[in-house]
């Protein structure tokens, strides 16, 4: 899934400079049949600048931006490297990861409209023909293994950082079982909510281990990405 600021159930959980700069109108949601929180949810989605950025630019989800800014930093998608997108509904990281050249095969609970230079399959990353039919489509292990899996939030902050934190660590094991020597893994998590142990894994089987906060990431949010490169041989 992808990012979670939909509501979409996923494991997601989904930027260049200048998104807040030209001049947004507020938009207030009047529908006094709607529950407070989903009206601040709907009014914030709407006001959103990286929301009309996206539509703008014809990207499927504002959750493409934050892929782009840890693109600019970390700078993991090379023309022709083999990527594999977990949790990539609706599929704007599979868009950028094309735009940059890269061969995408990804996979989600959910379908996935169709993307040029990308393949998708709905399947499940826990059962073992999953990997087994994403390298196939490739060609060979994944240079690169994104996830913005995120689990449905219910509004209790620490069940939804061990939620979220669990399928980072499926992302995990997925990245280490399959990654190419050197590869890169890319995944959401949350502040205080990837577990101790998973950290010290990727430190033993990464060259190094990163933590940053896309500014197209919602301020609010407590969302964080670990970017761990230098896949060591095993």
């Amino acid at each position: 899934m992808s990012e979670g600021d939909d509501g979409k159930r996923r494991w997601r959980p989904k930027a260049d400079s200048g998104a807040g700069e030209q001049r947004q109108l507020t938009t207030r949601v009047k529908n006094k049949k709607a529950k407070e929180s989903s009206k601040k949810w709907i009014e914030r989605h709407i006001n959103d600048p990286y929301v009309a950025r996206a539509k703008a630019e014809g990207y499927r989800a504002r959750a493409a931006y934050k892929l782009i800014e840890l693109d600019e930093k970390f700078q993991f998608l090379k023309r022709g490297a083999r990527v594999i997108d977990l949790g990539a509904a609706p599929g704007g990281w599979a868009q950028v990861a094309v735009k940059r050249g890269c061969a995408v095969v990804g996979v989600d609970l959910l379908p996935v409209e169709p993307l040029a230079g990308a393949e998708f399959f709905q399947m499940d990353i826990l059962e073992p023909e999953t990997g087994r039919a994403l390298i196939a489509a490739l060609g060979g292990r994944p240079d690169l293994v994104l996830s913005d899996m995120a689990a449905n939030t219910i509004g209790h902050t620490k069940t939804d950082q061990i939620r979220t934190g669990a399928l980072a660590e499926a992302a995990a094991d997925f990245a280490i079982e399959h990654l190419a020597p050197g590869g890169v893994f890319v995944t959401k998590a949350f502040q205080g909510g990837l577990d101790g142990a998973l950290l010290t894994r990727l430190k033993q089987g990464f060259a190094k281990v990163s933590h940053a906060k896309p500014k197209a990431s919602r301020a609010e949010s407590s969302e964080v990405y670990v970017v761990a490169t230098g896949r060591k041989p095993t």
